[in-house]
């Protein structure tokens, strides 16, 4: 008797998604290349490949299903592309935007001292 592992009474820990943050492309990676890649792993939903500076280099890779997901992390961190070591992660969307939230924060702050000619520089 074969028993399954995929589904059924398979707790996934929580960090698990259905899409993927891959760092350390090659920045001339091209879409057939990545579905060549990640593709072998399950059906994907959609690949975007980030294309300006900040950008260049990751990728955002959904998976129809998680478990496939799960199983190409397992399979692909660390995988060797063109002499790049990939880190592939869970999209974490709060962990994403508290970046961004940081920054607009400090930003506001900013402003703020400005308004109201506060210094928090010692004189």
């Amino acid at each position: 008797m074969s028993v399954s592992l995929r589904k059924g009474n398979t707790r996934l820990p929580p960090e698990v998604n259905r899409v993927l943050y891959v760092r350390n492309l090659p920045f001339n990676i091209s879409s057939e290349e990545m579905y060549d890649i990640f593709g072998k792993f399950g059906a994907i939903r959609q690949i975007r490949i980030g294309t300006n500076k900040d950008t260049r280099g990751t990728a955002f890779v959904v998976y129809e299903d998680i478990y496939d997901a799960k199983t190409a992390v397992d399979h692909l961190s660390g995988f060797n592309v063109a002499n790049r070591y990939l880190i592939v992660l869970y999209y974490q969307q709060a962990k994403m935007s508290k970046k961004f939230d940081q920054k607009k924060k400090e930003d506001e702050i900013v402003k703020m001292q400005e308004k109201y000619g506060v210094s928090t520089k010692d004189k």
